[in-house]
């Protein structure tokens, strides 16, 4: 596996990935309105400007993952389903920590959606610590939405 800034060609296969992914995760944790929001072409939309914030995973050559950074919040960090369990989300999750360090913060945060359990038990694992009730304003279609979420922390320096 090979970790890598990203490029803006990368970016449409990031939103692919950023859309399959998060619907693995999200439904039935977050509001309905939101979910239906979460359309193919709004990742599409919402990609090409993160760029910058973007390390993706590569493997045998395939883009496999992704993390965004965005000051000191871990914002995004996924995985494809297909890849799930094979070792990718790990190194992309302390490339982004690093990334937070680098930019000279002494504690990086994200939010989890409290029903994903899942990312949860990955992020324990991985040294982070449940720091309390996070009500997480997103958009979507124009609508803002408020999904019940948990502030992970971890002390970086």
């Amino acid at each position: 596996m090979e970790l890598r800034p990203a490029r803006p060609d990368d970016m449409a296969t990031v939103a692919d990935i950023w859309h399959r992914a998060w619907h693995v995760a999200h439904p039935g944790h977050v509001p309905d309105g939101l979910t239906q929001g979460r359309t193919l072409a709004a990742f599409h939309e919402r990609t090409p400007s993160r760029v910058a914030d973007t390390t993706v995973a590569e493997v045998d050559g395939e883009l496999v993952g992704f993390a965004m950074v965005a000051g000191d919040e871990v914002e995004q960090v996924f995985v494809d389903p297909d890849r799930h369990g094979t070792g990718v989300a790990g190194p992309l999750l302390a490339a982004a920590e690093e990334r937070v360090a680098e930019a000279g913060y002494d504690v990086a945060w994200l939010a989890v959606v409290v029903g994903n359990a899942r990312a949860r038990r990955f992020y324990e694992k991985h040294g982070w610590s449940d720091a309390g009730d996070l009500p997480y304003e997103v958009s979507a279609g124009g609508t803002t939405y408020v999904s019940p979420c948990r502030r992970y922390e971890k002390r970086l320096l």
